[in-house]
């Protein structure tokens, strides 16, 4: 469905942005924005919205949490929050007027202005996998420590794919390049492999001054019209239970005080590092975000600020997290729900935590998907990509989640509820009448090339023609794909001073040391 014309250049190749086979690698839906037309699911009643805040408010005012950084705790100090040695008790009120003075929707605008996205709202979009150390492909069979050129293939299908709207972390970790100099490495390749949102981990000021330096440069941006509004975004994650890290917190007060996005996400696994109750987890999960994003608005109000979500169980058998559980959806929505209470953008994962891109795989992550759409989810991370509970990025996955990422925009696509009366089609059903069949009437025909979705990785024939045509799984039709891409690529438009500007800035901070590591 929704075939553009050939003309049309697609984001990252030759071909328009849904070409032909024959001029692309797969026919893919445009680059759009995608509006959730559904009202949200929202399992808490009233009362269970109360009670859930009260507790969250509680583990704030009689327990505490605990900022393993000394800036924060003097802002903690002056704001007249409750400071003994790093532990941190704040009362509802103040908790609350902060996180109001957060905006209920942004927009972040990465270097090609038409890649601007709107974060909260109805809107929903979708980030690639983030931050895996490993790789699996078809070819290797095995699991592998992620290098660049890996990295690189993984940026590529971010770029290519139009359900992809944010690059989000490394999709693999480069761990062939040098920690101190691989944030310079990755995001060079980032800026000119893909020309959409970035993101910066918040691992130390280096790295968090170099990207948003490099970010401002890609962008053809003086110091002043960056700080202006949102170019990219960081994603921190709290040191569940209770507890938030130096280098994190750091990085976040740095690119807020440059008026950059932040999403704070504590990563709470219930019977673990949480409650194993879903409430009780759902719950400390706010506590950890809300009080961060409470220091953040009071050290700049109405900085962009989202809420994040990644409250999962694990296996009460062996202890290894599970992802896509109805308890992962549960968590999930109801997280959404009080989101909406707070009047905060949220983000969820597209997760699972099977190793290779099978059955497991899917399900599991289409669970995770369908609960981020249920839940009014603004930004979906790990969208395309992840296995292993992210310990493993895969290329076919990234292809296989793309079909399901297309098959979720399209049904979120009001045409399809539409009710006019070419829609209900009493002159079409008048005139087959009690006989005959619909597939020659004009109506039909008007209406065949984009009437329904068309997948470019499913295969609809039936066990004869699919055995006779070589009995091809789905991993290894997404496997052709990928590599198809790959060989279709081309990398977004770049000035050529900037290019060189931003190769300038690598070369220097490289000569420089990068960031200081310990090894």
């Amino acid at each position: 469905m929704a075939r553009a014309t050939a003309g049309r250049r697609r984001g990252g190749g030759r071909a328009g942005a849904a070409a032909r086979r024959g001029d692309a690698a797969l026919a893919q839906m445009p680059w759009s924005i995608p509006v959730n037309i559904d009202r949200p699911i929202e399992p808490l009643s009233p009362e269970g919205v109360e009670a859930i805040h009260d507790g969250a408010m509680r583990i704030l005012e009689e327990i505490g949490i605990v900022f393993l950084n000394p800036e924060a705790l003097e802002i903690f100090k002056e704001a007249g929050c409750r400071v003994e040695g790093d532990l941190v008790r704040m009362d509802r009120e103040f908790v609350m007027e902060m996180v109001g003075k957060a905006p209920d929707s942004f927009d972040i605008t990465p270097r090609n202005p038409e890649r601007r996205i709107p974060i909260g709202g109805n809107h929903i979009l979708f980030g690639n996998v983030s931050s895996p150390p490993n790789y699996w492909d078809m070819e290797l069979n095995k699991k592998v420590a992620g290098t660049q050129e890996q990295c690189r293939n993984l940026l590529k299908l971010t770029q290519y794919f139009n359900c992809i709207h944010f690059a989000g972390g490394y999709p693999v970790e480069p761990v062939d390049i040098h920690a101190s100099v691989r944030h310079l490495d990755v995001l060079y390749d980032k800026l000119t492999l893909t020309d959409k949102v970035m993101h910066a981990y918040s691992l130390g000021k280096e790295r968090v001054e170099d990207v948003m330096e490099m970010v401002r440069i890609a962008g053809g941006l003086s110091h002043e019209e960056f700080e202006t509004r949102p170019h990219m975004y960081t994603n921190i994650n709290s040191t569940s239970p209770l507890k938030h890290d130096f280098p994190m917190i750091d990085g976040c007060l740095r690119l807020v005080r440059k008026g950059q996005a932040v999403v704070v996400t504590p990563f709470t696994l219930a019977g673990a590092m949480a409650p194993v109750t879903m409430s009780g987890a759902v719950a400390q999960s706010l506590a950890e975000s809300l009080c961060a994003i409470a220091l953040f608005q009071y050290v700049r109000p109405g900085t962009p600020c989202a809420i994040g979500t990644f409250t999962s169980n694990v296996d009460m058998k062996s202890g290894a997290p599970a992802f896509g559980t109805p308890e992962y959806m549960r968590a999930t929505q109801m997280t959404g729900q009080m989101a909406r209470y707070y009047g905060l953008p949220m983000r969820s994962s597209g997760v699972c935590a099977a190793n290779v891109p099978d059955g497991q795989a899917m399900w599991e992550t289409s669970n995770s998907l369908w609960a981020a759409v249920q839940s009014g989810t603004n930004m979906v991370y790990h969208a395309a990509g992840w296995l292993e509970g992210g310990l493993i990025a895969s290329p076919e996955k990234f292809i296989m989640d793309c079909e399901v990422l297309q098959q979720i925009q399209r049904y979120l696509q009001p045409q399809i509820c539409a009710t006019g009366p070419e829609e209900i089609a009493l002159d079409a059903i008048r005139e087959v009448g009690n006989d005959g069949h619909f597939f020659g009437l004009k109506h039909t025909q008007d209406r065949y090339t984009d009437a329904f979705y068309q997948p470019f990785l499913s295969d609809w024939r039936n066990y004869e023609a699919w055995e006779a045509a070589g009995a091809v799984w789905t991993p290894e039709r997404a496997h052709k794909i990928y590599k198809d891409i790959l060989a279709d690529f081309e990398a977004p438009p770049m000035d050529d001073a900037i290019r060189e500007e931003l190769g300038d800035f690598v070369a220097r901070r490289k000569t420089e040391g990068g960031a200081p590591t310990d090894f």
